[in-house]
């Protein structure tokens, strides 16, 4: 049983950052593929950010580039994405997500059906 545990969300000011981890309960970690995605009221889930199992390879959606940071500690089955320059565009519930891959080391999946684990999420929540 594969568990994800997101921890870090909050309420924060515009402008302000905030640092989401999720906990990865796995024997090998560094088979998955990770993703941060989020869904704000009324709107679809989106992917935020993509890292590949060997932490080399990074995605971010246009909106993101330059403010958020993926990354990943294999050591200790944990994936971070520190979030800086919040606005309140940003606030939503955001999910940490696994894709099992047997494949490449490199590959940063895109699509949600490509995740086969997730979180409950936590709260992000930026006032302007």
């Amino acid at each position: 049983q594969v568990q994800l545990v997101e921890s870090g969300g909050g309420l924060v000011q515009a402008g302000g950052s905030l640092r989401l981890s999720c906990a990865v309960s796995v024997r090998t970690f560094s088979r998955y593929a990770m993703g941060w995605f989020r869904q704000a009221p009324e709107k679809e889930r989106e992917l935020v950010a993509a890292i590949s199992r060997n932490g080399l390879t990074t995605y971010y959606t246009d909106s993101v580039k330059g403010r958020f940071a993926i990354s990943r500690d294999n050591a200790k089955n944990t994936v971070y994405l520190q979030m800086n320059s919040l606005n309140a565009e940003d606030s939503a519930v955001f999910y940490c997500a696994a894709d099992y891959a047997t494949g490449d080391y490199y590959y940063t999946p895109r699509s949600e059906s490509e995740y086969d684990y997730w979180g409950q999420g936590t709260q992000v929540t930026v006032s302007s």
